[in-house]
């Protein structure tokens, strides 16, 4: 059964489980201004409903989630439209691309990434924040932030050095290098890797079983587990704050704008 009204992003409900699909296929469901907005929505809405006891998140096409729209990020660097973060959701909280991975986890239901296809950037970010991750064999990962000349956001400084550890984390973030199923499953960065044709199938799986438990003892689970985590929301504004100094720099823009140019970028480092 599908709920909400949203233009791209499905959320269905099977039972007490809710799925989430970014539906954005054409670019590999990158996170512009509208979909980041009906993300934060959809989560709101779930979070509400005493009756979902379990989340599955994926992406539509051949891509889980590519992070922050590039076509918009240059439109801001350049001066043009509208930047990613300045909407504001029905409750008055932020809907940004950064603000996604604290609202990940401060729902009381379990999030289960399906993770179909590339999970880059803000992505990753989802997937990271996400309390458990299935991948399909057609999975891939990317900390492609140094790439765009910035630092690791959407808490993925933080999350993603407690799953691969220090070393691997530092070679992801400094290289920007894309990783597939198989290293992932080696480094801790997901749960199981499946088939692709059987991905949904094997989230929903796990999904019903976590619902068929006690709901009130699954969501203090889920809270106690994280009870000696860092709050997330304490690491967006030292991502922000590390991001600053490239914030105008002219690398910056020439990393976007090689980007879209589907070129090799020339850094002149100011």
């Amino acid at each position: 059964m599908a709920t909400g009204d949203y233009t791209v992003l499905d959320l269905e409900l099977t039972g007490h489980v809710a799925t989430i699909t970014l539906n954005r296929p054409e670019r590999l469901n990158a996170l512009n201004t509208t979909l980041s907005l009906e993300f934060h929505n959809a989560l709101d809405e779930v979070a509400d409903n005493p009756d979902i006891r379990a989340v599955i998140i994926t992406g539509a096409g051949r891509g889980f989630c590519s992070g922050a729209d590039v076509g918009q990020m240059q439109n801001t660097l350049e001066g043009q439209g509208q930047g990613p973060t300045p909407l504001q959701r029905s409750s008055g909280m932020p809907a940004g691309v950064s603000e996604l991975t604290p609202h990940l986890r401060r729902i009381p239901q379990p999030v289960i990434a399906a993770v179909n296809g590339v999970a880059a950037g803000g992505g990753l970010g989802v997937v990271l924040a996400s309390d458990i991750r299935v991948a399909s064999e057609a999975a891939r990962f990317s900390c492609v932030f140094i790439r765009r000349s910035l630092v690791p956001d959407s808490s993925v400084s933080y999350t993603l050095p407690k799953l691969v550890g220090f070393g691997n984390a530092m070679e992801m973030a400094l290289t920007g290098n894309v990783y597939d199923a198989q290293w992932a499953l080696e480094k801790g960065l997901v749960n199981k890797v499946v088939p692709t044709e059987r991905l949904l199938e094997e989230a929903m799986e796990l999904a019903q079983t976590i619902a068929s438990n006690p709901p009130i003892v699954v969501r203090s689970t889920k809270k106690l587990l994280y009870k000696r985590e860092v709050d997330l929301e304490e690491i967006y504004p030292v991502e922000r704050a590390a991001n600053g100094p490239s914030a105008n720099s002219e690398d910056r823009r020439e990393a976007v704008r090689s980007f879209m140019e589907k070129r090799q970028p020339v850094y002149k480092g100011r």
